[in-house]
């Protein structure tokens, strides 16, 4: 079946409709629903689709495709909910259950049959932590049930009909900043926490304070302090305390309101009113009047979640430690990294044998925090500072040797994010769970975080190259078929974690399955260690690296449409529209690729002898990419120059042997090449060479392989099957 998703954006519950269906081996592709109706039409003419599905739809779907194709949307809501707030209104009033339906496409929105429906109940938590969680597998849920309805001729989906009990939805308006606005001196601390659960992620409660316009996010209940309602109490871990009139409200995160078109971003909350702060009040009388704000410091050393706006803590049981690390949206900044480096360091030195690493439930980790970096007064100096720290952190997990490690991957996880899980000496991840380990998507950024090392032990460099080039989400289950992770455990969160703390204390309590993990992730260390060195690694992605930072504008520009939401893109990518792309254009790999160097099927020629000499090119040739100095340059130049001088030579001999009618022209060839070495080695005795002179030569070599050595090959082995 051919399953055409429409969505809004590319990301979250559009990315699991995704990866579920192409794990299930449904022909899928992508849409996006960029405002441009003649387009999506053009989209879905290409692909032709048996079903169009639309996850997260923003706008309407026109009548020229639902009045053609069976198009079914997901609606956030229960039977009868209609209106873009679904979820908004669910979490602020307080509703005891919600739902997701799957409903055809009507003119009315949310007004279509429904096909499949699914309840579950609320939890006090945020907008996106429900999402995430219950939305997105009640809509999974539906799906299933969906298509085992499709074909089947007497299945008849449901007329939404509001004389039926069961139907307890409303037809509600879109929520807007008054309906969420917070009255500090009358709301109680629960009423205020629900609003802004409901506003957060997008678009946030817009308040005010100390005089200054802000959206609020990221809030969580105080147990103990109390103040003043409406006024600041506390600071800690960057967050704001504010009273209630029941209570406080920890706010971890601020969006200064626009002024005069400017742009603003959400940032730690002390950041963005860093300086209309009250400052510490002078003593004498002035001190008894002025409103104190108690800056709280944390210990990090002592295990448990002292404040619930804590974003690093550990917990401790028996001979294993869970780090927990839920950083707001899953991105890292600098000092994020050191906090995290400096309390697994402090748990490394602890009388235990397993460290689990937990990460967020949402989201695991993202990586490098693009938010604080554009916030930055430099932001190429600031990348620059937060890769370095994830590097340093990343490097501590690798080589903690006295310690089995785990990570437990509850939450999605991307880029850097997906590859400091693989850090860990066991990979494991709930059902569910979406990985996107590549970096290209932000402006061709190259990456690090020693990923160069730690994909290619875990699925090849052949599937390295394909999952970073090829930039497609891969749920659990793909990412353990191909190796990438180790186990995948139960979709059930409270499941899950029990199952993490069994397999961890099965480590830990079994003193022989714990030495023999100890004694082989020591043996891998040293032998890979001895094959090239992490800090090899390291300084060769680095130089990536700086490139993308101080280069050029690709990264920046990339990161400033994403952190700003500025979607100017026209069409869709052609990596998820495959009824886009093109199959006769060749695209070519992007420089910094790891591509160029990696041995394909198709060079095989099936001579043993050549097979090996081509293969062993491409190895060169990544060693000369990865060389971190002069020396090293014109040592792996002059190899490679040695290497192909001597196979082109003896390549000639038998063609010259053989009477090959096109040995002039292929000798051109061979020598073509070979001025192209000579150059690089003068290039490199400048200081001129450039790592795109290596990716030219061997995208030239894989194209001489396949268009002038299999010519060669068919004419030997003819020549070898005619009689005597």
């Amino acid at each position: 079946m051919r399953i055409l998703l429409i969505s809004s954006a590319f990301s979250g519950l559009t990315q699991r409709f995704y990866t579920e269906l192409e794990d299930a081996g449904f022909l899928v592709s992508v849409e996006l629903h960029l405002g441009d109706v003649a387009q999506l039409i053009e989209g879905v003419g290409l692909f032709k689709p048996d079903l169009i599905l639309c996850p997260f739809l923003t706008r309407r779907l026109p009548e020229e495709i639902y009045g053609h194709y069976k198009c079914l949307i997901v609606h956030p809501g229960i039977k009868g909910d209609r209106g873009p707030s679904s979820l908004d209104w669910a979490i602020q009033t307080k509703q005891p259950e919600w739902g997701v339906s799957l409903l055809e496409a009507a003119e009315a929105m949310d007004a279509g049959p429904i096909w499949s429906n699914k309840t579950f109940p609320m939890r006090l938590a945020t907008k996106s932590s429900l999402f995430y969680r219950e939305v997105t597998q009640a809509a999974i849920d539906c799906l299933w049930e969906v298509l085992s309805y499709v074909n089947a001729p007497d299945f008849k989906p449901e007329v939404q009909d509001y004389n039926r009990p069961d139907y307890k939805g409303k037809i509600l308006p879109a929520m807007k900043q008054e309906d969420r606005a917070i009255h500090w001196k009358k709301h109680r601390t629960e009423e205020i926490l629900r609003r802004i659960h409901a506003a957060d992620g997008s678009p946030g409660v817009l308040s005010e304070i100390c005089g200054r316009a802000v959206y609020l996010f990221n809030a969580h209940k105080e147990p103990h302090l109390t103040g003043s309602a409406g006024d600041i109490i506390a600071t800690a871990n960057e967050a704001i305390c504010m009273a209630t009139v029941d209570g406080a409200i920890w706010i971890g995160h601020l969006k200064a309101k626009p002024v005069a078109g400017e742009k603003t971003i959400k940032l730690p909350a002390t950041r963005v009113l860093q300086d209309i702060l009250p400052k510490p009040h002078p003593r004498g009388l002035k001190s008894w009047l002025a409103k104190t704000i108690t800056a709280i410091d944390i210990d990090y050393s002592k295990p448990g979640r002292q404040l619930p706006c804590q974003e690093v803590w550990h917990e401790l049981e028996g001979d294993v430690a869970y780090i927990y690390s839920p950083f707001h949206n899953g991105g890292m900044s600098t000092a994020q990294c050191h906090l995290l480096l400096s309390v697994y360091q402090h748990v490394a030195t602890l009388p235990i044998k397993v460290i689990v690493l937990m990460g967020g439930e949402e989201c695991w980790s993202n990586g490098i925090h693009l938010n604080h970096i554009e916030a930055a007064d430099s932001p190429a100096d600031e990348s620059w500072l937060n890769i370095n720290a994830i590097d340093d952190l990343i490097y501590q997990i690798i080589t903690t040797l006295d310690k089995a490690t785990i990570a437990a991957v509850a939450g999605s996880a991307g880029a850097g994010g997906a590859i400091m899980a693989l850090a860990a000496d066991q990979v494991i991840a709930r059902d569910g769970v979406i990985f996107n380990p590549h970096y290209k998507n932000m402006g061709e950024l190259y990456g690090s975080e020693y990923w160069t090392y730690l994909l290619p032990k875990r699925v090849g460099q052949k599937m390295a190259t394909t999952l970073t080039e090829q930039r497609l989400p891969i749920s659990a289950k793909k990412a353990w078929r191909l190796g990438m992770i180790d186990k995948v455990l139960d979709k059930n969160h409270k499941i899950f974690v029990a199952q993490t703390k069994h397999l961890a204390n099965t480590l830990a309590s079994n003193a022989e399955l714990f030495q023999a993990c100890l004694n082989a992730k020591a043996k891998t260390r040293c032998y890979d260690e001895s094959l090239k060195a992490l800090a090899t690694y390291r300084q060769f992605e680095l130089t990536q690296m700086y490139e993308n930072f101080y280069g050029n504008g690709d990264y920046h520009n990339a990161r400033k449409r994403f952190v700003h939401k500025l979607n100017d893109s026209t069409t869709t990518p052609d990596n998820i529209a495959i009824h886009r792309q093109q199959p006769d254009a060749a695209k070519s790999p992007a420089s910094g690729s790891m591509y160029h160097f990696v041995w394909q099927d198709i060079y095989l020629m099936g001579d043993d002898l050549a097979d090996r000499e081509h293969e062993d090119i491409f190895v060169l040739a990544g060693q000369l990419a990865s060389s971190t100095s002069h020396e090293a340059l014109v040592k792996n130049i002059r190899l490679i120059y040695q290497h192909v001088q001597a196979h082109f030579k003896a390549e000639e001999e038998l063609m010259g042997n053989m009477g090959f009618r096109n040995l002039k022209t292929h000798a051109r060839e061979h020598q073509t090449m070979l001025e192209r070495l000579l150059q690089m080695e003068q290039k490199i005795a400048l200081v001129e060479w450039q790592r795109s002179d290596i990716e030219e030569f061997m995208a030239s070599w894989g194209q001489h392989i396949i268009h002038s050595d299999m010519a060669f090959n068919a004419y030997q082995k003819h020549s070898t099957l005619e009689p005597a």
